[in-house]
């Protein structure tokens, strides 16, 4: 298993600070405190670089300075970490479920994936998206 180099930390409470550090509109502190110099992600809406991604987040936590983020399930396994989470842009949305897939090396973040699917207003699902 690879070294965690924030002391004790666990790769998976890593993962869950720097959401909770984005979605609160700490993306400086975010990336400053655990993202690695090799960072590359796979969300397709943007330039696969820690800036452009950085960017973005900045201006979402701009535009929704009410975001309310709440996390469902994590789980490490090795250096990888997956956290499920709902997460709404004001308080009225319904919001979406996201799950979030890190890669960890050297106790950094070195790769993102993202995936996320709104909450319908009704569905025939009774188990309900989390």
């Amino acid at each position: 298993m690879e070294k965690q180099s924030k002391g004790t930390i666990s790769f998976k409470d890593q993962a869950i600070s720097f959401l909770k550090l984005v979605a609160s509109g700490n993306v400086d502190e975010a990336y400053r405190r655990y993202i690695g110099p090799e960072f590359r992600h796979h969300n397709a809406f943007f330039q696969g670089d820690a800036d452009s991604l950085k960017l973005a987040m900045e201006e979402d936590a701009a535009e929704n300075p009410n975001k309310r983020f709440k996390i469902k399930h994590a789980i490490e396994e090795g250096e990888m970490v997956a956290v499920h989470s709902h997460v709404k842009q004001n308080p009225e949305d319904l919001g979406a479920a996201v799950v979030h897939i890190f890669r960890f090396h050297d106790g950094h973040i070195v790769e993102l994936w993202d995936l996320g699917q709104p909450i319908p207003e009704s569905s025939p699902n009774n188990n309900g998206m989390f």
